[in-house]
Order: structure tokens, then C-alpha cells, then sequence
């Protein structure tokens, strides 16, 4: 069923597979919806941007980051050769039969860091290093976690992710105060692109906490985005493994769903104010009412031709709408 309504502990939530009902919240009548719960969950490691936003601020976040990824898609990735390098010797030196999303998710952190933080030219040492990388990605996965434990999110903050989040933070505030410092000798020596980046958000925001949090919506948009996408498209390919699998809207306002209501399913649904709606894109790309009965199956041809022609918002590789993943430009071209 490709629409599901929900009772759990007195509260009604649903879950839809339908591109309609998708489109409409992601897209129609994308102001109707917000981030909900999601934000709570995600704030001790992201703070204020995009990912924790409705809204103005939503609005304003996404604009700012826009811009930057904008210079950072044409960007010369020749600067990322040592990583690159640091990559292919890290798989030639394994044995048997390698998992390469682990080692996907390395090297995109580390030329994302380059990207934005300059690390390459910092005074922090290897270890800080590698204590940034290793508490960004616990800090990651236990957010993840308190994303699906929804407004009970405040019973998991353990002190190891508290500490892990402070980590992330002390590691990008030290790279915005590198480069605030570094602004005033502009004049004499041209600044790195990170530190315009850096400049350029702090010309904005005046705040240098709210440039540290931004930073870190960068990073985890570029980096989580490429790794996935490189594990993925080598492996089967994003149709079957989207990088953002499953996600939740929370209704704004009282509105409706397209489709999902009625005896045949074809009628409107009503969704009141602070009701979720949960949507898997994962159980989307392989509805076999879409893809055909081989929906399942890794079938490249399928996209030659005029078979899928009209697959509209039953495909979506990279999320959709005003909130289409910024980094998938970016993804794309590292890939390449």
C-alpha cells in the first residue's frame, strides 16, 4: 500500500509511498510542512542552518550556503590530489574483500574539510585531526538515533555525544577564528578559499558561533552526500539505495494530502496541525507500480529509451523541491 495511517500511543501519524503526496509536501505546498521533532535531535551536533530551520531562517540559511555552493562546484579539484592519493593507497594496501563505504566516508570528509576549514594550511596537528573525524562520525550516528526516538530525543544524549559535539564545534570555531584573524592581512596576501567562504558568512552573520554552525551543515551536506553516492553508484546504483532513504514532514498547519483518502485511495486526506508524515523513498524507487515487476532488480537499461520517461517525482536521487540537497553538484563532480 502505497499510503498507511498510524495510531501509536493516542496520536495519528501516517506514512506515504505515493510521488503525489510526496511532491505536495515537499514541493506544492511545501510551506505547510516543517521540520518538527527533527530539530531537537539534531541541534547539539549542527546547530542553527539548514537542517534545523523552517521558515525566515530556513530561507535566509539556505540562501547564504547556496552561494558558497556555488563556488565550490567549479571549483579546481586538483586540490584534493593528496587525498585522492591518501585513498588509493589505503585500498591497495587491503586484502580480500574490501568494504569501500567506510573508506568512502574518510575520504570525503577529508577533502570536504579541506574544502571548507583549509586544514591543509592549519596550525592543528594529525591527532586533532583524526579526534575531529573520529567524533564527527559518532556524533553522526547517535543523532541519527535520537532523529528516530522523535519529541523523546531528549533521553538519549549520552555524555560521550555530548562530548563528541563539543569536539566538532571546538574544531570548526578554531578554523573560523584562523581565518577572522587572517581577513585583517587580506591586503597582503590573498586569502585561501576557504577563508573567503569563512569571510563571506561572517560578513553576513556577524556572529562567529552562527558561521561555525553553518560550517558544519556544509560539511555534513557535502560529505555524507559524495560518500554515499560513491558507495552506491558503484554497487547498484541510487534508485535502489537513496542516500536519504526515509524522512518526516510535520503539518504547520491543518492541509491536505493528495491522494491516500477514500475507498479507492484516490481522495484527499485531511492532516491536522502537528501531525507527521513519514515518507520512504527507499520503498518508492522499488514500487513495482512505477518501476515494473523487475523493481527490485538492478536493471540499467531501464532508464534507456522511453520507459521511465514520465518518472516525474517517483525518482529522487537527491530529495526534492526548496529543499533539494545543495550538495549534489558537488557530489557529482568528486565522483567524477
Amino acid at each position: 500500500m502505497p499510503n498507511m495511517e498510524i495510531h501509536l500511543f493516542g496520536q495519528v501519524g501516517y506514512l506515504t509511498t505515493d510521488p503525489r503526496n510526496i511532491e505536495s509536501m515537499l514541493s506544492t505546498r511545501f510551506d505547510d510542512w516543517g521540520m518538527g521533532s527533527r530539530r531537537a535531535g539534531l541541534l547539539p551536533l549542527l546547530g542553527e542552518g539548514i537542517f534545523t530551520q523552517d521558515g525566515h531562517a530556513w530561507k535566509h540559511s539556505r540562501e547564504l550556503l547556496r552561494r558558497q555552493f556555488v563556488r565550490i562546484n567549479f571549483k579546481d579539484l586538483s586540490t584534493f590530489d593528496r587525498q585522492v592519493d591518501d585513498l588509493i593507497d589505503r585500498l591497495s594496501l587491503a586484502d580480500g574483500v574490501v568494504d569501500l563505504q567506510p573508506a568512502f566516508f574518510r575520504f570525503t570528509l577529508a577533502t570536504t574539510t579541506a574544502l571548507i576549514f583549509g586544514e591543509q594550511g592549519s596550525t592543528l596537528k594529525d591527532k586533532d585531526h583524526e579526534e575531529f573525524a573520529t567524533s564527527f562520525d559518532y556524533a553522526s550516528m547517535i543523532s541519527a538515533v535520537r532523529l528516530r526516538l522523535a519529541d523523546l530525543e531528549w533521553a538519549y544524549k549520552p555524555k560521550a555525544f555530548r562530548r563528541a559535539c563539543d569536539t566538532v564545534k571546538a574544531y570548526a570555531s578554531h578554523h573560523v577564528k584562523e581565518a577572522l584573524v587572517n581577513v585583517g592581512n587580506a591586503e597582503e596576501q590573498p586569502l585561501a578559499e576557504s577563508q573567503a567562504l569563512i569571510r563571506d558568512l561572517h560578513n553576513e552573520l556577524k556572529d562567529p558561533d552562527l558561521v561555525r554552525d553553518q560550517l558544519v551543515h556544509v560539511l555534513i551536506a557535502g560529505r555524507d552526500t559524495t560518500a554515499c553516492l560513491m558507495s552506491w553508484t558503484i554497487v547498484v546504483a541510487l534508485r535502489l539505495y537513496p542516500q536519504l532513504p526515509i524522512n518526516v514532514r510535520f503539518a504547520l498547519n491543518t492541509t491536505l494530502l493528495p491522494v491516500g483518502g477514500g475507498p479507492d485511495g484516490e481522495s484527499p486526506v485531511l492532516i491536522r496541525r502537528g501531525a507527521g508524515v513519514g515518507y520512504s523513498v527507499y520503498h518508492m524507487h522499488r514500487q513495482k507500480s512505477l518501476y515494473g515487476d523487475d523493481a527490485d532488480e538492478f536493471r540499467p537499461e531501464r532508464w534507456e529509451g522511453s520507459e521511465l520517461s514520465r518518472i516525474g517525482w517517483g525518482f529522487m536521487p537527491f530529495h526534492g523541491g526548496p529543499r533539494t540537497c545543495l550538495g549534489s553538484k558537488w557530489g557529482l563532480c568528486t565522483l567524477e
